[in-house]
Parts: structure tokens; C-alpha cells; sequence
């Protein structure tokens, strides 16, 4: 469908909506650093579902969505695969300026703007501080300071986006246990599809953590079908790197692995790579340019991480000749001596 029909639809449909819909209440402004984003669809995206909530286009570096909405939103506007910080569509007239990240208008965006220049301010003094044994006391009290504006945004903010904004900032760095009890503390955010998703991340990884068992997986690409149980728990000792190529922590692991490929695969350890979050065709590059020797199967895509629990990568998991797993997500000397134990055996 062309840019004008595409308007056209979305004019109908807005104008069927008008019969429904009550008044609009709110109005957002975007303004672009340039024209270059001209003629292109803008959306306003629900951050937590995901779903767009709004659209307009681009016109003379400005794109003017207009419509109601009955409860505040935690936003982002996203045109041409491009996204913006994150913002509170509220019942407000709000201006955006896509080049500064920033975001003014209604009570919500300017609580949550105080929030985060009091979080910036407090990291200006500290990485002000002389780098003496005097500061560190101060070093500390900065840091305390910090953390407790977060779960005090949470406390006062529980019935509206911004307490969730940063409830999601927190839980992803706990493990499933302490989520559950920060859960119960805010129930809720239990409604949350955002933290719905990533109590399910939590409980893939902790069912695939040492001591777990290989869960399998089939991946179709160029018309041949892959397993991980192709190679997976065939009586040897298996290293698999879940990677990507855009990715340079995933690269510079790529030296560790080799060398440890070079070492132990006469002694009976297999190495296996799986390509996720990755474009099929600079997969297959970044294995020529590597010269990585052992089987990758490609384009994973979110299919194993999914099933893992991977928030990150490299992701690399070392399983026993039964499939079971002996190492899970280490890197560097870390891995070297997990595997150097594992092959001692």
C-alpha cells in the first residue's frame, strides 16, 4: 500500500472512531532534527504491550498526533524502526524534541523529569569526586542516595505508568525469587505484560541453570532443519554459544572458544554455535570472516532464547555427554576453567 492510501485508511478510520470516540484530551507534538524522516508514519507504541496507540505522519520535520485516552500510557514514538526515549501520554498538550530526548507537558512527564534530574545530578557529583580513599565514604552515600530514588518513584507512583517505568528498571536485575517477593510487595505490576514476560525469561533460566537438563529446538533455514539434540547429549562434552554477529562481546569470546576448540576437540569436547537476534546473511559473513571451524545453525532468531531464558549475549552453556548442564553464561578464564574441569574428568 503507498503513503497516500496508507493515509487515507488511517484518515477513515479515524474519522469512524470520531462517532464513537469521546473529545480528544490529549495532543502530542513531535518535532524531528531534520525533514529526513518527511512522508513516513510516526507511532505512538504502548511500551509496555507494545501495541501502537497512535499514528500521524511526518510532515515538515513535524509529526501532531491528536486522540483521547481514558488512562496515562508509558510511550515511546517510533517512525521508520527508529525509537525515542521513553514518555507519558497523559491527558496533556506535550511537545517532544526527538534531538534532546526530551519530553514536556501534562503533571506525569514533569514528575518524572524531576525524578530523573535528581538520578542525573547525583551521578554528576559523583563522578566529580577525587579519585582519593577520602571520597570513597562519600562515593557510597551518593550511591545509597541514588538507589533509594528509584524505589521511592515506585512507592508514590504505584497507580501510574512511572512506577512501573522503574519497577522494570530494577527487576531486570533480579533473579526470580526476588522478583516474586517485589511482587507481592506491588501486585499490581503483576498485570504487567512487560514483567509478565520477564518472570517467564526468569523461569526458563532457572530450569536451564547447572544442574538442568538441554531443552531441544529445531530451526529451519535454507531448507535444512537443525536440532540442538543433533548435537546435544551424544555422549560427549558440547559447548554452545548462543551469538550474534553485530555483537563484540560475542566476537572477542570467539578467541576464547577457539582456543579451547583447539585444546580439547581431539579429546572429545564439540562446539557448536547458534546464531539468535541476527540477520541470516551476516551470520554467514561473520563465520567466514571468523573462520569459526564447528556447526552454527542459523537464524535462531528469539526461538532458543526464548526457551533459555537469555537475556544477553554471548550466552554460552556447557553440556555433559547426557545433556546435562555443567556451565552456564561464563566468559573469559571463567569458562576456560569450567571447561578445563569438566574435560579433566
Amino acid at each position: 500500500m503507498n503513503k497516500k492510501l496508507l493515509s487515507l485508511a488511517f484518515a477513515t478510520a479515524a474519522m469512524t472512531a470520531c462517532a464513537v470516540a469521546s473529545e480528544p484530551n490529549y495532543k502530542v507534538t513531535v518535532n524531528f532534527p531534520d525533514d529526513s524522516c518527511d512522508d513516513a508514519m510516526a507511532y505512538i507504541v504502548d511500551f509496555d504491550s507494545g501495541e501502537p496507540v497512535d499514528s500521524a505522519i511526518v510532515t515538515g520535520g513535524m509529526a501532531v498526533f491528536s486522540g483521547s485516552i481514558a488512562t496515562p500510557v508509558m510511550s515511546r514514538i517510533t517512525v521508520d524502526g527508529r525509537r525515542s526515549r521513553m514518555f507519558i501520554l497523559e491527558q496533556a498538550d506535550i511537545t517532544i524534541d526527538r534531538e534532546k530526548g526530551k519530553a514536556s507537558g501534562g503533571v506525569l512527564n514533569g514528575r518524572l523529569a524531576s525524578i530523573t534530574a535528581q538520578m542525573d545530578s547525583i551521578v554528576a557529583l559523583y563522578q566529580s569526586l577525587p579519585q582519593d580513599s577520602a571520597s570513597v565514604a562519600r562515593g557510597e552515600e551518593l550511591e545509597a542516595e541514588y538507589m533509594a530514588i528509584p524505589e521511592k518513584a515506585i512507592a508514590e507512583n504505584i497507580a501510574n505508568p512511572i512506577g512501573l517505568y522503574f519497577f522494570l528498571q530494577n527487576a531486570s536485575e533480579m533473579d526470580l525469587t526476588t522478583l516474586d517477593e517485589q511482587l507481592k510487595k506491588y501486585p499490581s505490576f503483576a498485570s504487567s505484560k512487560r514483567v509478565g514476560k520477564l518472570r517467564e525469561s526468569l523461569v526458563a533460566k532457572k530450569e536451564t541453570s547447572v544442574g538442568g537438563k538441554y531443552k531441544d529446538f529445531e530451526i529451519t533455514y535454507n531448507g535444512k532443519t537443525s536440532k540442538l539434540s543433533d548435537y546435544v547429549g551424544k555422549g560427549k562434552y558440547t559447548l554452545v554459544d548462543f551469538w550474534a554477529s553485530w555483537c563484540g562481546p560475542c566476537v572477542r569470546e570467539i578467541a576464547t572458544i577457539k582456543s579451547l576448540y583447539n585444546e580439547y576437540h581431539d579429546k572429545g569436547l564439540d562446539v557448536l554455535g547458534v546464531a539468535v537476534w541476527d540477520e541470516p546473511a551476516n551470520t554467514e559473513a561473520a563465520i567466514s570472516q571468523h573462520q569459526i571451524p564447528w556447526p552454527v545453525i542459523i537464524n535462531a532468531q528469539t526461538i532458543p532464547t526464548d526457551l533459555y531464558g537469555i537475556s544477553g549475549i554471548p550466552c554460552i552453556i556447557l553440556f555433559d555427554p547426557e545433556g546435562n548442564i555443567v556451565s552456564r553464561d561464563q566468559q573469559g578464564e571463567d569458562l576456560v576453567r569450567d571447561v578445563t574441569a569438566a574435560m579433566s574428568k
